[in-house]
């Protein structure tokens, strides 16, 4: 008897949503988003949760012709703010099978293939880091839930060290370069942070940190946060300085390497990232600059059952769970998880991490090609040499409302994406390349325009 599924979609409409996915493959997307309002959107929208349902046609109409417009395209080339994006395609069409075998990877028990899979990538990453095999982790939304994660099995190997006298407040050291999530997370444990002092470049150096300590309340601090590669200037800190007073004091040194540990696979730029190797902690992102599809963070400790000890939940319905296996669920604030590193490993199997070494190297040769034109305008400033593939410059004598004016005026007229930031006060631009196929005479162009004054 063929049992009948009560969930049961029409053929023709999954070969609609299909062809859909592989044309958005090969053709890619406009690169233009329409940045409408709430009140536009909804009339576009209109009803769609109802009692009776719209129809998947019409629901598929809606997504491709309201929703997917109106969405900015991260891995436009000529997407250069924040932080985009740039999948392969390998990525990108392994996580519909990913979604498709719907796989359960919190427990060994229930997603062990799956699991097996990712800790090989994980495996790579933590070999990157020059770390021992036995280091390990598990891949998270993001930064902010890795970064979290990590400080709150910092904080707990720090209970444990004090556990006859807790004190009042804890705390942890980190700049004022850091991700935004580090003061999130901070509010989150219900702790404080110590301030520690940068450099002209933002940098915190280990002499930095040494003094910040010895100026404050040493009794609660349990931790560090260094950056590999801030997220508005692309700085490495001094990690090899910031290891050795961690080691000297006994404090977990955890790095955010969200944007730029991927970097660690360039051989060009691999030393900068001396001292990594002595951390606790580090996250990347591989939807940043390893070329996954959103959501995935590669979180990973040096000695994973630190992880485990903060993390690992108990209750009636979890007695079976075995252990001794890697359960993924154990090593981070989550129960539930999909295998978000899964489409990580297939890009990393199919295409090899030799061409990731070179996707990576192409995107910093073109950093440095860039900085080389600007540079060479005389109405542009270069504000620093960049670590990684950061840039931060200015178009002399403009202020905020006239970049502002301008990356309005681009985004609209050349689909270019590219807003202000500030540094040290003053407003500048900011260029983030994570896309190997960014052309450098394209970005060289909109300067030509940005130098005039025009779009270019």
């Amino acid at each position: 008897m063929t049992r009948r599924r009560y969930w049961q979609l029409d053929q023709a409409l999954i070969r609609s949503v299909m062809n859909w996915s592989m044309r958005r493959l090969v053709k890619g997307m406009d690169k233009r988003a329409l940045v409408l309002s709430s009140t536009e959107l909804a009339g576009d929208l209109g009803e769609t949760v109802v009692p009776a349902g719209i129809g998947g046609d019409e629901a598929l109409r809606l997504f491709s012709e309201v929703i997917v417009p109106a969405s900015r395209v991260q891995d436009n080339p000529m997407n250069l703010a924040y932080v985009p994006a740039a999948p392969t395609e390998a990525a990108l069409v392994f996580d519909f099978a990913v979604s498709a075998a719907n796989i359960f990877s919190g427990t060994w028990d229930a997603g062990a293939g799956a699991i097996a899979a990712e800790n090989q990538a994980l495996d790579w990453l933590a070999s990157l880091a020059g770390w021992p095999d036995t280091a390990g982790g598990c891949f998270v939304s993001g930064g902010t839930v890795g970064n979290l994660s990590a400080l709150v099995a910092a904080r707990e190997r720090a209970k444990t060290r004090c556990a006859d006298r807790l004190p009042r407040r804890w705390s942890f050291a980190a700049t004022a370069e850091v991700h935004s999530s580090i003061r999130a997370a901070a509010r989150v444990l219900d702790c404080d942070v110590i301030e520690v002092p940068v450099g002209d470049k933002g940098q915190m150096t280990g002499q930095a940190l040494a003094g910040a300590l010895e100026q404050s309340d040493f009794d609660g601090l349990f931790g560090v946060v260094a950056s590999a590669g801030t997220t508005n200037a692309g700085v490495i800190d001094d990690l090899a300085g910031i290891a050795e007073i961690c080691q000297e004091h006994g404090l977990w040194m955890h790095v955010d390497g969200a944007y730029g540990a991927a970097a660690l696979v360039a051989p060009s730029v691999a030393n900068r990232f001396a001292g990594i190797e002595h951390a606790d902690s580090f996250v990347v992102d591989p939807h940043k600059w390893l070329f996954a599809p959103f959501d995935c963070c590669a979180l990973v400790y040096r000695e994973p059952k630190n992880g485990a000890f903060a993390h690992s939940q108990f209750a009636e319905y979890l007695e079976f769970v075995d252990r001794s296996e890697w359960n993924p669920a154990d090593y981070a604030v989550h129960l539930s998880r999909r295998a978000r590193g899964l489409p990580f490993w297939f890009s990393l199997a199919t295409y090899g991490t030799d061409r990731y070494r070179e996707a990576v190297e192409t995107v910093l040769a073109t950093a440095r090609a860039v900085a080389d034109e600007i540079r060479a305008r005389p109405n542009l400033r270069l504000v620093m040499t960049p670590d990684l593939s950061i840039l931060l410059f200015e178009r002399l004598g403009w202020e905020m409302a006239d970049y502002q004016q301008w990356s309005a005026r681009i985004a609209e007229d050349d689909s270019v994406v590219c807003v202000p930031t500030t540094w040290q006060g003053r407003p500048v631009l900011r260029f983030c390349f994570i896309n190997p196929d960014t052309e450098v005479a394209e970005v060289a162009s909109l300067l030509d325009g940005l130098e005039n004054g025009t779009t270019g």
